[in-house]
């Protein structure tokens, strides 16, 4: 991943799912979201089930052509990416206003997912999976 100069000015906000992590800035513009310097098809792909959590934050504030979205993510895959940068344009939504705070909050984007991987216990195959009983 390489380093961008992007502009300093613009709201911030922090997504997170899973492993996911992903830093929004909304700055004013023309409605372009650039995810790790890469469009938001050519990163996530021909995949429009990925593409949806993105959009749905700006639709709900009616804000959809008004601002250029910059994303830095990091880590997890790409759905709980997807999830995260949702999360991350809802609070940066919420910060500007609060109706926008009302919205986000209605629809449930600002609320973290906190489902995450159980970690593997030892004596098992997985973290509840146990290896095959044999009696004999």
């Amino acid at each position: 991943m390489s380093k961008q100069a992007y502009p300093v000015v613009g709201v911030r906000g922090t997504g997170r799912r899973k492993e996911a992590i992903a830093r929004v800035r909304l700055l004013p513009g023309n409605g372009t979201i650039l995810v790790n310097g890469k469009s938001l098809s050519e990163y996530f792909g021909p995949r429009q089930a990925l593409h949806v959590p993105v959009f749905q934050p700006l639709v709900a504030a009616g804000v959809r052509e008004r601002y250029t979205v910059l994303v830095r993510t990091q880590g997890g895959g790409k759905a709980g990416q997807a999830t995260a940068i949702r999360m991350g344009i809802a609070r940066a939504l919420a910060v500007m206003s609060p109706e926008n705070q009302k919205a986000m909050r209605a629809e449930g984007f600002l609320t973290r997912d906190a489902r995450v991987k159980e970690s593997k216990k030892y004596g098992r195959k997985k973290a509840r999976k146990r290896f095959q009983f044999s009696k004999r």
